[in-house]
């Protein structure tokens, strides 16, 4: 508020024990063989004890204190995000719910080379995911496929597994309605049009690279089938990234996909009614009541532990960091600060979305600091925190992944060839200052 921040780090315990809550119930429950050990306890509801410490802490009186987390849960950034998450989820829901997702597999897999299988079931998951915006929906809509494709084929599970992981991340980076890229891009101020061109340039060689190597690695199998498909599902997809990449207002391209979306439903599918239509867009704003809380809640947490000094510390001491491994460059230690932060985070959380709401406002700090354009810095949060959720085995997209195939989420990350290759790129593209970005 309109004090100044000394440093401090036991601001950060707060935090700190937030992330032993969650990750200590998860550690544990995987000892217990609970499935999906990491997802049993919502971080919605690990975050209060948190809360509760954070509040405590200082000498303020109380309710000074949670005005200063309310102010946290009102900054315009997390109100933005959170409208959002409730468009981009009412239109995935619509969109699956007239077979969408279905009929844009189906469209794929009918123009398969059977010697094309990984790289054509990558390019498939890489635009399902950018389309729909969630790399979980992506996954459990094609990973079950790809389940059957190892039964009928010599490919092998896991690969096939890390295949689908590495399409997912891919779109869930890149997608304009991807709860990372809108966090990334609000966090930092920048469009998500220019976010998507920077972003682009950087992850695209490792697509291209990924494409070219599973084209080596999966000439082998037959694809037995596939099922029908309809083309008018797939237009609210296409409708919404072409308005999205022309850069039209998010609410705007949500609003508008969530009505052609409901539209074609209603003219093509005889039992969806305007009732239906309505319910599918209300399960879809359900869908996203977590994250939606949980923003809220790290917004305020974040606004507690920054005004006690804790971001300050942490800034000082990852700069100081960050400055020894990109020496007299100020770009590229801001920049190496910036990856390590969000990919830090992402190995404690096991999910990008929070890790990039948590290091956010820090991020921005550190980009103003070390002059990184607020493009670049949006675009390497994204890069670098799906990255990780990628290739770490107890994150999210990973453990669906296994189960559906009924192997190790080990073996699935080992496999992401995606976030491997992107992980090496990404490095490089730091390092070198590649692609340079154009003042606007």
């Amino acid at each position: 508020m309109d004090k100044t921040p000394q440093p401090r780090a036991i601001a950060l315990l707060p935090l700190v024990l937030f992330l032993l809550l969650f990750i200590g119930t998860g550690a544990f429950l995987t000892s217990q063989d609970v499935g999906m050990a990491f997802y049993q306890l919502s971080a919605a509801v690990a975050v209060l004890p948190a809360i509760v410490f954070a509040l405590a802490m200082g000498k303020e009186k109380l309710g000074k204190k949670i005005s200063i987390f309310l102010t946290g849960v009102g900054d315009i950034n997390i109100i933005t995000m959170c409208m959002i998450y409730l468009l981009a989820g009412g239109f995935a829901y619509v969109a699956k719910s007239i077979g969408g997702v279905e009929a844009t597999v189906n469209l794929g897999l009918a123009f398969i080379p059977a010697q094309m299988v990984l790289p054509g079931l990558f390019i498939i998951t890489a635009f399902v995911a950018t389309a729909m915006g969630t790399s979980m929906g992506t996954i459990a809509a094609i990973a079950p496929i790809a389940a059957g494709i190892a039964q009928q084929t010599d490919i092998s599970s896991a690969l096939l597994m890390g295949t689908i992981v590495g399409g997912a991340m891919f779109g869930d980076n890149l997608s304009m309605i991807s709860d990372t890229t809108i966090a990334a891009t609000k966090t930092q101020g920048c469009d998500m049009s220019d976010k998507f061109k920077m972003n682009v340039r950087i992850v695209l060689p490792a697509a291209v690279a990924v494409v070219l190597l599973l084209v080596f690695m999966g000439d082998i199998g037959t694809v037995t089938g596939s099922g029908e498909w309809q083309f008018v599902k797939i237009i609210p997809y296409l409708v919404i990234l072409t308005l999205a990449v022309a850069g039209f207002n998010v609410f705007a391209v949500l609003a508008t996909g969530i009505v052609l979306a409901g539209g074609i439903g209603m003219f093509i599918l005889p039992e969806y009614s305007l009732l239906k239509f309505s319910q599918d867009i209300y399960a879809g704003f359900v869908g996203m009541n977590e994250i939606m809380i949980l923003s809220m809640f790290v917004g305020g947490l974040g606004e507690l532990i920054r005004y006690n000094g804790g971001l300050q510390w942490l800034l000082e001491r990852i700069s100081a960091l960050a400055h020894k491994v990109g020496g007299s460059n100020s770009r590229r230690s801001g920049e190496f600060s910036i990856a390590g932060l969000v990919s830090l985070a992402d190995v404690c959380i096991a999910n990008n979305t929070v890790a990039i709401i948590l290091t956010g406002r820090l991020a921005k700090e550190i980009a103003e600091d070390t002059g990184v354009d607020p493009r670049r810095s949006a675009s390497l949060l994204d890069i670098f925190s799906c990255i990780v959720q990628g290739l770490i085995p107890y994150a999210a997209q990973v453990l669906l992944a296994g189960s559906i195939a009924k192997i190790s989420p080990v073996a699935v990350a080992a496999n992401n060839w995606y976030c491997i290759i992107l992980a090496a790129i990404s490095c490089v593209a730091v390092l070198t200052g590649w692609p340079a970005s154009r003042k606007k």
